[in-house]
């Protein structure tokens, strides 16, 4: 539950000198994304929170470019917006998530507010985001692994979740994670949501049938073993090695592109919502 009014957090100590943007990469946000959303509704609340929730405008099956947009914008603005913007985002998502409640009807109890489901959310995204990145550029040094660590407590405070429960460093969050993720289960209405997603079908036929082999061995390839086996998905040491080529390949071109040109669709997003919020329109 939300105990009271949260406002955004000073700036963590060293951020100001670590460059998140040489980090980010536009088409990570594409390839990751569903496997991402996987892992945050593998915890059950979560998952029947977004499969129950009456707030129609933020179905992705219902509007897929709409919530395209917000996710990513979400994104943006947690890891490049400043404190009034994160401040100015976040109450539009609370705007959005005060009907996501559970009824007495609801398999189990949840509530978009909670700042512990908010940290889960927050640690998919951390942790796929840094896989991600490793994956196509192989892995950070050690001080870079500690400051795109800290940073990604902003995934988090840009909700409701506290910075004091951000686990205090990676070995914490190691610890958390294998713990959380021990705990996931894939209820059968969630698996068929999660294929559903897999398999495109928020997407017209001619958008959907040219992608939507390759999206599902993407996404099936960047799901941790344990949903993976939930989902009844197959996966095998020369699928890992395809896959681990294609992402290099893709890690090597991003390498050499242009900054903005590498971190598009994410910094167009951030311009979106800068002039949506100068010219006083939704947010979210």
């Amino acid at each position: 539950m939300m105990t009271g009014p949260f406002r955004i957090p000073a700036h963590i100590p060293g951020e100001d000198a670590f460059d998140i943007e040489r980090h980010l990469d536009g088409v990570a946000a594409f390839l990751g994304g569903t496997a991402n959303v996987i892992m945050q509704l593998s915890t059950v609340p979560v998952g029947y929170g977004v499969l129950e929730s009456t707030v129609d405008s933020g179905k992705v099956m219902l509007h897929p470019i709409r919530r395209l947009r917000t996710t990513l914008t979400y994104l943006s603005v947690a890891m490049l917006g400043t404190d009034a913007e994160r401040d100015a985002y976040r109450d539009a998502v609370n705007l959005s998530h005060r009907s996501v409640k559970s009824t007495a009807a609801s398999p189990v109890k949840y509530n978009a507010f909670d700042p512990a489901l908010q940290l889960w959310v927050a640690a998919c995204l951390y942790w796929g985001a840094r896989d991600l990145y490793e994956r196509m550029h192989g892995p950070m040094n050690d001080a870079d692994a500690e400051a795109f660590y800290r940073y990604g407590s902003r995934l988090g405070t840009t909700l409701q979740m506290r910075p004091e429960s951000w686990p205090a460093d990676r070995v914490a969050f190691g610890e958390f994670w294998t713990e959380q993720l021990a705990k996931t289960t894939i209820d059968p209405p969630i698996r068929d949501y999660f294929n559903e997603l897999i398999d495109l079908k928020m997407l017209p036929p001619p958008a959907r049938l040219p992608f939507a082999r390759f999206h599902r061995f993407v996404v099936t390839g960047l799901l941790p073993e344990r949903l993976r086996d939930q989902m009844g998905m197959t996966w095998t040491a020369d699928d890992d090695r395809k896959l681990a080529g294609i992402l290099r390949a893709l890690g090597s071109i991003t390498a050499r592109m242009p900054k903005q040109a590498r971190m598009f669709p994410i910094n167009a997003y951030l311009w979106d919502m800068r002039i949506r919020r100068r010219l006083g329109l939704r947010l979210v």
